[in-house]
Parts: structure tokens; sequence; C-alpha cells
């Protein structure tokens, strides 16, 4: 579980800024999706868009599948990926995944047995998944502890809006000092960003 009370005292007595957010707008939920094949597509569905747009891309390829399965995934046309608003390069994605899972090159069960380098090894090597799609499995799925998506807009805007913190070095410099609970460290400052732009 990544939201804690232990953890949320040991993360708001080091450091202001967490205590901050804390006191105006409380602690964040701890945001967690079922491990597995359709949490992974949805979090490639993700990738580059609104969570709005993805969600509704997703439900929209939901509703045309019989059953949300690899071997379904499989068998859309490109055409029918289209009417589902899936973009090519997603489609090809979606089917790299799918051919990995049913090939059992890729076993989601083992992948909460692996520690999170090992499981970032297994993911970023299947085309389409790079280092943010992995940091979401992580911490959403596998409730890794200690993982901060340097990748994230969201999360880079609100560092940069709420300290000085101006360059990538530093933003760097700043998440290191955040271990070993950067991801609730990163669960805080989506809930931030989330409550100021009343999107929660």
């Amino acid at each position: 579980m990544i939201v804690n009370k232990s953890d949320v005292q040991k993360l708001t007595s080091a450091h202001k800024l967490f205590s901050k957010i804390k006191e105006k707008y409380g602690i964040p939920p701890n945001w967690q999706r079922p491990e597995g094949f359709i949490s992974l597509t949805r979090i490639i569905l993700e990738q580059q868009v609104s969570l709005a747009s993805a969600e509704a891309h997703f439900i929209k390829l939901n509703n045309y599948l019989p059953e949300f399965s690899p071997s379904e995934i499989l068998k859309l046309t490109d055409e029918e990926m289209r009417a589902c608003q899936i973009s090519r390069q997603k489609s090809k994605y979606l089917r790299a995944l799918s051919e990995v899972v049913l090939n059992k090159e890729l076993d989601f069960d083992s992948l909460s047995r692996l520690n999170p380098s090992d499981v970032r090894s297994k993911l970023t090597s299947i085309k389409g998944i790079g280092d943010w799609t992995t940091d979401i499995y992580l911490m959403f799925c596998l409730q890794s502890k200690d993982i901060f998506p340097l990748g994230d807009i969201a999360l880079i805007t609100t560092i940069k809006e709420l300290t000085k913190i101006k360059t990538e070095e530093e933003i760097i410099r700043f998440t290191k000092k955040l271990k070993p609970l950067r991801s609730l460290a990163a669960y805080f400052l989506w809930y931030y960003y989330l409550k100021k732009r009343n999107r929660i």
C-alpha cells in the first residue's frame, strides 16, 4: 500500500512541501488498479493524452470486443481499431502486448514477485512500453513504493509550480531526496494537481 499513515507522517515531516499539500487538500487516495492485461492496456492508451480521452477510447474498444483479451485484440483489423479511436501507433503497441501475453513471454502473475528493476526490464522490452508506462504499472498495479515517473507532465508541472526548480537536473536531484517514498510523493503531487484544477 503506497498511502499509509506511517509513510505519510515520514514524508510530511521530512519535506515541508508535502506537509503544505496535506494541510491544503488532505491525504491523497491510495490509487490502485488490478494487475494484468486490461490495466496495462489502459495505461498504454493513456500515453500522451488526457485521462478523459484515454477512458473514452478504452470504453469504445471494450464495448466493441466480445471479450477484452489478447486473442480478441489480435483479431481486430486496422479499420476496426480506428473505429474505436485507437491510433495506428497504439494499435501496434496493443498487438505487441497481446502477442507476448499469448506467447507466454509475459506472465502477469510473475511480475508481482519480481523487484521493480526486473519488472522494468521485462516490460520495456515490449514495443510501445517505455519507462512512463512501466512506472504507472509499478505504482498503480504493483503498489511499488519508490517510483517517480519523471516522464509525467502533470508531476513536472506541479514541481515547477510549487518550487523554484526549473531544470531537468534539479528535478532529478529533488526526486532523489524523496527516497524511499517517491511513489507517495508522486501521489501527493498528482493529488495537488487534480484538486487545484477541480478534477477530483
